[in-house]
């Protein structure tokens, strides 16, 4: 008898590992189609400067409504490039005559022209802006989208750049999505360079895989394994391990004002996870506010005034308080 439930057990333990080996080797390739489809440039014109998703009429009209901004303001405007981590980055500053310059910072497969949607309540508080094409995108160099991790190293470079060839020495971060996570990642860095003065994040996530998750399930693909095979291929390609780097973990280290902008309908960064990012964010002076409308990275377009309003109140907030205590000082 006691041999009989060996070889039952035996047999159990053969099928199962039988069988997660047959589901590895179906849905690796399926892994490996995702990753390259959404986080790989696989192609010359892929992640170029055009429009994301021209199928999408909200994405359009944002992508229209921040190219007239551009060629509004295009006398203001120089073209910039740096050198880092051997790749040139590109990028355009416009220089409004202010003493502080916020650096805009795309989400996933989007150019400059994206960020130029973005510029507007900054440009009418008196700021520079700096908008770039990340790593891999537009005319930047790169084949990799590494989440945030040698983006946030990107972001310190090009504040340099600007402290050196500007003189600015004042900056705040306006990050979508994985730009988000870009600015989170470099503000809370032991180097963090210095003059960051404040965040504004729209549609972070706590960490890539959970936001990820969203997506397969919204491509219909099967999660497991597929969601963590992903995840292998971002960290065997791209060296990042998104558990590790994540702004769930980076908030915590965050010291600087941080305004929070997420929507109740976004089906990536979800309410409740949006909510315990806010908590665990350790900045004394932080600020959550909740759209009822607009998908994710669509907060703007569907809630325009009261967007830029709650950016423009939270960055004049600090200013009268920075002049306060400068004046308390002298």
């Amino acid at each position: 008898m006691p041999s009989l439930i060996l070889i039952i057990l035996a047999l159990v333990v053969f099928l199962a590992i039988s069988g997660f080996a047959v589901m590895l080797f179906i849905t690796y390739p399926i892994s490996k189609n995702v990753y390259n489809e959404y986080l790989v440039k696989s192609s010359d014109d892929k992640w170029g400067r055009t429009c994301s998703a021209p199928e999408n009429a909200e994405q359009v009209q944002m992508w229209d409504d921040g190219n007239t901004w551009g060629r509004e303001n295009k006398s203001a405007m120089t073209e910039v490039s740096i050198r880092n981590d051997g790749l040139s980055l590109f990028g355009e500053y416009f220089d409004f005559g202010g003493d502080t310059c916020v650096v805009i910072l795309p989400g996933r497969c989007e150019c400059l022209q994206y960020s130029y949607y973005f510029a507007k309540p900054y440009q009418e508080a008196g700021y520079n802006v700096l908008v770039i094409d990340s790593r891999c995108h537009g005319k930047s160099d790169g084949k990799y989208s590494t989440i945030g991790r040698c983006e946030a190293e990107d972001l310190k470079a090009w504040i340099k750049f600007i402290k050196e060839e500007f003189g600015i020495n004042r900056f705040w971060l306006h990050g979508i999505c994985v730009g988000s996570a870009a600015a989170l990642l470099a503000a809370s860095s032991e180097d963090c360079p210095k003059g960051i003065e404040g965040i504004v994040l729209e549609g972070c996530f706590t960490n890539f895989r959970e936001s990820f998750k969203q997506h397969i399930i919204e491509k219909k693909k099967p999660v497991f394994p597929v969601l963590d095979l992903v995840m292998y291929h971002i960290w065997r390609n791209a060296g990042t391990n998104v558990m590790a780097k994540s702004p769930i973990k980076a908030v915590k280290n965050i010291r600087c004002p941080i305004l929070f902008l997420f929507g109740k309908k976004d089906i990536f960064s979800l309410p409740p996870k949006s909510q315990k990012l806010f908590d665990a964010c350790a900045s004394a002076d932080k600020k959550l506010v909740w759209f009822d409308k607009g998908s994710h990275s669509h907060l703007r377009i569907n809630n325009t005034e009261k967007y830029d309003a709650e950016i423009k109140e939270f960055i004049n907030a600090y200013e009268k308080t920075e002049k306060q205590v400068c004046l308390l000082h002298n």
